[in-house]
């Protein structure tokens, strides 16, 4: 799954990275080491430009809140449970389907938050005690220090309790898309610390590489087979991880630190 990620690069890297042609300065985003659910994220999208005349897709960096509304939601509630979405099966659900056609984006990350669970609450688990709350966070980062382009969707909400022009009659919100996490060892695995992105969490974000991101943002393809095609993992070996302070846990801590790799857990696992 994706729950929590770091989103550090500067606005004018993300446009020369991706080519974008359109993004609004004021509505530039602080970098941000602890980004969660319902935060207001960057994306890159191709979409036509309102009023310009033309119908054809423009590449933008737009605002987007992170969890996903469909349009024919009652309430934006729904938005907190929807921050991820399963590759396998967008295609088929209610909520994802209309978007994956037509609303598919990139989310730029330094890479992506994962815990493990701690031996001593894994041992309370298994004898059925109580769960303490103590667990082991990870980063996953590109090994050679790129942009983790997440794939995403996104949707556009109108809130008919108020008015036109009101500046929250429209909220335009975001999901991550996981797929199952890799088995293969990690780069830079030297025998300690866990092998492989499976033996962190069974999920993990979809990270689309560079080939990929124009067939992905064109809103023109909708074929399945060639959406299919593209909601495949990524080669292996390009991902790498370690552990950070448990700080990270805190959703009100931010900071370049909680990026600082350890020399060793500070909670005890089983790897």
């Amino acid at each position: 799954m994706c729950g929590r990620y770091a989103a550090s690069r500067k606005p004018e890297e993300l446009v020369d990275l991706f080519e974008v042609h359109r993004w609004d300065p004021e509505e530039t985003l602080a970098p941000d080491w602890n980004v969660a659910p319902t935060k207001d994220v960057s994306v890159i999208l191709d979409r036509p430009v309102r009023d310009s005349g033309s119908p054809e897709p423009v590449r933008q960096l737009r605002t987007l809140r992170w969890g996903l509304v469909p349009s024919w939601a009652k309430s934006p509630d729904v938005g907190v449970r929807m921050i991820n979405a399963r590759a396998e099966t967008a295609a088929e659900k209610p909520s994802f389907r209309r978007a994956l056609t037509a609303r598919r984006c990139l989310i730029p990350a330094d890479g992506y938050y994962e815990w493990v669970t701690g031996v001593q609450e894994r041992q309370l688990e298994e004898e059925g005690r109580k769960k303490r709350s103590r667990k082991q966070p990870y980063f996953v980062t590109p090994a050679d220090g790129s942009v983790f382009a997440m794939a995403g969707l996104y949707e556009f909400w109108r809130d008919t309790t108020l008015p036109d022009g009101h500046p929250r009659a429209w909220w335009a919100t975001c999901t991550v898309l996981t797929t199952e996490a890799e088995s293969t060892d990690l780069a830079g695995y030297d025998g300690t610390g866990p092998r492989s992105l499976a033996a962190i969490h069974p999920r993990m974000p979809l990270m689309m590489t560079p080939d990929r991101w124009d067939a992905w943002l064109d809103p023109r393809s909708s074929d399945p087979e060639v959406l299919q095609g593209l909601l495949t993992a990524p080669p292996a070996g390009l991902l790498r991880a370690h552990p950070v302070g448990t700080a990270v846990s805190n959703v009100r801590n931010n900071g370049p630190e909680l990026l600082a790799e350890l020399a060793a857990p500070e909670e005890e696992t089983l790897f």
